[in-house]
Parts: C-alpha cells; sequence; structure tokens
C-alpha cells in the first residue's frame, strides 16, 4: 500500500487551531500500519466525547466545539480519519473501503482505551461511528447524531447526495475548501476554507476524500450493506440516551433525524435540537451551539451504572 503523509509545515498558523497533535500506529489491513492523528483535549479522566467528522472535512472541523466541551468539564477525542487531516492517506481509491474505514477507527479507540464515551458524529462520521456503536454498545454511554445516516440501500437517496456522489467521481478539480464552504450557509474566511484544503497539498492526497461518496451503500446488494443492517438490529435495541441534533439547513440529509427518533429506543424523551442557521457542516456554521446542545445532554441523561 503506497501511502501519503501531509507535511507539518501544512498544519502550521491556521486560524482558530492551536491544539496539540497526537499520533499512534493503527494496522492497516496488510500487515502493515498507518499513522492516525487525533486530538484530545480536557481532563483524561473526564467523560470523553467522541468527535467523528466526515467527508471531506478533518478534525479542524471541531475547533469551535472542543473548547466548549472542555470548558464544562469533558475530554474531547477528534480523530483524523485515514485518508483526511494529519492521518497517513493511502495513494490509491481502492485501499478505501467502507469495512476498512471501520476497522481503523475502531483501531484507534482499542489504543486509547475509550470507554463510557459519548459519539458525537456528522456525515461519514455517522456512517462509521454508529458501526463502531453498535459493534461494541457497552463501551458507548450516549450518542449524538448531526446531519448523517446510516444507509443500507433499501431506500432511496436524496436527489442532493446523487448529484454529490456523480460531482465526487467526475470533477476534474475536488477543491475540497470550496466543498466545505459550500456546504456552510455562513460566510467562511478564506484563511478558513486553506485551513480545510491543508491536509492535501495535490490531488494526490485525495484519494479517500474522492471515494468516500461511492462507498455509501446505495443499493441493497452493495458490499456494505448487510453489515449497516446488523448495525440498525442493534440501533433498533439500544436504550441509552440518543439525540438528533441536525441543522435547519442541510438538503443532502433532512429528515434523517426524524428516522432515528422513530428507530432508536433510547431516543425516545431526549431534548431533540434544530440547530438554526446550520448547513451540512453545522460544527463550523453553528460549532459553539451544537456544543453547548451536547454539553447539556450529557449533564442531564449521566452514564447508566
Amino acid at each position: 500500500m503506497e501511502v501519503l503523509r501531509t507535511p507539518d509545515r501544512n498544519f502550521e498558523n491556521l486560524p482558530g487551531f492551536d491544539f496539540k497533535p497526537n499520533y499512534l500506529q493503527i494496522p492497516d489491513g496488510e500487515g502493515g500500519s498507518l499513522r492516525a492523528h487525533y486530538l484530545d483535549e480536557g481532563p483524561r479522566a473526564a467523560p470523553t466525547v467522541l468527535l467523528l467528522h466526515g467527508e471531506p472535512s478533518w478534525c479542524y472541523l471541531y475547533r469551535k466545539m472542543i473548547p466548549v466541551l472542555v470548558r464544562a468539564g469533558y475530554r474531547a477525542v477528534a480523530p483524523d480519519l485515514i485518508g483526511f487531516g494529519r492521518s497517513d492517506k493511502p495513494a490509491r481509491q481502492h485501499d478505501y473501503t467502507y469495512q476498512r474505514h471501520v476497522d481503523w477507527m475502531q483501531g484507534v479507540l482499542d489504543q486509547l482505551q475509550l470507554t463510557d464515551m459519548t459519539l458525537v458524529c456528522q456525515d461519514w462520521g455517522g456512517l462509521i461511528g454508529l458501526r463502531l456503536l453498535a459493534g461494541q454498545p457497552d463501551r458507548f454511554a450516549r450518542a449524538v447524531v448531526a446531519n448523517t445516516g446510516l444507509p443500507t440501500g433499501d431506500h432511496p437517496m436524496s436527489d442532493a447526495f446523487l448529484a454529490w456522489r456523480d460531482y465526487s467521481q467526475s470533477t476534474p478539480q475536488f477543491h475540497v475548501g470550496g466543498i466545505i464552504k459550500g456546504g456552510c450557509v455562513q460566510p467562511l474566511p478564506d484563511a478558513v476554507v486553506a485551513a480545510y484544503d491543508a491536509p492535501f497539498p495535490d490531488d494526490t492526497y485525495k484519494a479517500g476524500a474522492r471515494v468516500f461518496p461511492s462507498l455509501v451503500p446505495i443499493r441493497p446488494d452493495d458490499p456494505a450493506a448487510a453489515a449497516n443492517r446488523q448495525a440498525w438490529q442493534v440501533l433498533s435495541k439500544f436504550n441509552k440516551p440518543f439525540l438528533t441534533a441536525f441543522s435547519d439547513g442541510d438538503p443532502i440529509t433532512r429528515g434523517g433525524d426524524k428516522v432515528f427518533q422513530k428507530m432508536v429506543p433510547g431516543a425516545r424523551g431526549c431534548p431533540h435540537a434544530t440547530i438554526e442557521g446550520g448547513g451540512h457542516f453545522l460544527q463550523e456554521d453553528q460549532g459553539e451551539a451544537l456544543a453547548g446542545v451536547v454539553a447539556d445532554f450529557i449533564g442531564r441523561f449521566p452514564a447508566q451504572a
């Protein structure tokens, strides 16, 4: 497996991002290993909030939320998915599969020995994070899902997603920062757009970002469909607190919150939120507001004994 690593200099002087980088080595699935990057802020003994980003962002997306969560007394752990941020980037699109993404992130959780976690996930962070939760539900105390889903290919995808999927596979210029900007409703300064571009010096680093949309199960016979159906079976019995916090301005995942509220027992009685003034990347548009919802939710629903 050919692997690329973004130079550290690309991450210098990014606006609002002065967190200390942390690294660990995880199995790559081919007998070797990959370097995974993560942020780890707040007291190590405090309740852990696991912040999982999606496509094509990286942990920079959570820079507004982490200080709020730490001030509230929590430990915030925000990994970069393999292929994104400061994590290693396999160079070929076929090196990435849905299952590998789940396995890679499972390796991060195992090495950090995280338990009693609050999962906070958006976009592909949900497709991966909910699989992790379903695989080891005892390791999670609660979950917050935001602008995400867990598709099985048994139901039609939105026109907005299908258009995005086609674009990702056909556009000659995959401008990551521009994609983030287009998925926000609040103005994005040029320096912030550049920060989202920072992990990708040129197109050779974007194999993971480009391939992600094509890995979403859109047919019942998709390679990941069966595993996602099994995950839904677990979620349909998940009784721990489960909050939806979708934004009011995301055409891709609009209505997905109602599915979780209906299907997951733990969602009943939770103070589900709609984050106003947020697009698809609501952490960027309304990060402090979303962090406040998460902190309040954890406080109102203590971990079950």
